[in-house]
């Protein structure tokens, strides 16, 4: 009788090793089996789409905090590195230190960054505020900032929060220095000046109480549609999802985000975050929960939102109790860095 070919008798072992472990009860492993995804970006990054963190530079000194900030998350955003305030503290004097600090890290960890922000009515230098200037004066300023540090971050970023919270609750333009000197032309003079200097950057306006339809995100819907009938370079819409349970859930979160994917921009959730009067209960923290997963599963429902950040990971770090007295546990982890429900019931509604 002859012997079969090696090739055959490779295959007849496969087989009864297989047989083997079927009579023991044990399922037979694909060697190149993928490991089940643990990570929140991991979850996401099933569904095409990014789960981030927002930190800070201080954070920086605490190594179990960048510990799970590098592991747990696919993306980050800087929260103040890219600020005018950071970023060009004196008129033409420009400092990156900050910022590529937090881009060595998601380099290093291989996350996505988004940058944050290029033009805000906040956190600007004294030199720019404290002085009255003509449009003459404050236009080159404002293009010199924009593409001075949209250049330096060229091909490192995804996108852009190009002009952040432009307008008040009732859909007005926001008085700022560059509304009442420049008029409202410059949200288009900088989306096409952000995108002179970093034209494969996703630009994005980016706004808080834009969750549902309302005044605010009707202006901004508004703003967007001629906008883009006009040729200018946007892209994105930024909801930035601080919200808090004393005021209840926004209605129509999906609806909203589909209404901007229908206009052809891409939708990101950028800051989200769901603060508590305090102190915190487990009443409050399930409820906090379940807001969560719903902002997520939004999100999921939607092909053209394409992540979600929330403002830091941990309460130890929240932005919270500093601006809201007697308000805080905003976040999926607690001071002590340990998962709360609001975690748990991401990672569900994302598959884990």
């Amino acid at each position: 009788m002859s012997m079969p070919k090696p090739r055959s008798l490779s295959r007849h072992l496969i087989a009864l090793s297989a047989a083997v472990c079927v009579a023991a009860g044990l399922a037979a492993t694909p060697a190149t089996a993928e490991p089940r995804p643990r990570t929140l970006g991991e979850l996401a990054k099933k569904h095409h789409k990014y789960f981030g963190s927002a930190t800070d530079n201080p954070e920086f000194t605490d190594a179990a905090y960048l510990k799970l900030l590098g592991s747990e998350f696919g993306q980050t955003t800087p929260g103040n590195a890219m600020k005018w305030y950071a970023t060009e503290p004196e008129p033409g004097v420009f400092d990156f230190t900050a910022g590529d600090e937090v881009m060595a890290f998601a380099k290093d960890h291989h996350q996505k960054v988004r940058g944050h922000t290029l033009v805000w009515h906040s956190q600007l230098p004294a030199w720019l505020t404290e002085r009255t200037w003509t449009a003459e004066e404050l236009r080159p300023v404002l293009k010199k900032h924009i593409q001075t540090v949209a250049r330096h971050y060229k091909g490192k970023v995804i996108h852009w929060d190009v002009v952040n919270e432009a307008f008040n609750e009732d859909g007005t333009y926001r008085e700022s220095v560059f509304y009442k000197t420049l008029g409202p032309g410059y949200i288009a003079d900088a989306l096409r000046w952000a995108h002179e200097a970093d034209p494969h950057a996703k630009l994005y306006l980016n706004d808080y109480n834009v969750d549902g339809i309302n005044a605010k995100s009707d202006a901004y819907y508004e703003l967007i549609k001629q906008l883009k009938a006009d040729g200018v370079p946007i892209e994105g819409f930024g909801l930035q999802g601080h919200l808090a349970l004393q005021y209840g859930y926004p209605a129509g979160i999906k609806e909203n985000i589909q209404r901007f994917a229908d206009l052809g921009v891409d939708v990101a959730v950028t800051e989200l975050d769901i603060r508590m009067e305090l102190p915190a209960t487990p009443s409050k923290l399930a409820t906090q929960a379940t807001w969560y997963a719903d902002y997520v599963k939004a999100c999921l429902d939607v092909k053209r939102c394409v992540g979600v950040t929330i403002w830091d990971y941990t309460d130890k770090y929240s932005w919270i109790p500093g601006v809201f007295p007697k308000e805080g546990a905003a976040l999926p982890y607690d001071e002590n860095l340990q998962p709360k429900p609001a975690y748990h019931a991401i990672r569900k509604v994302l598959g884990g």
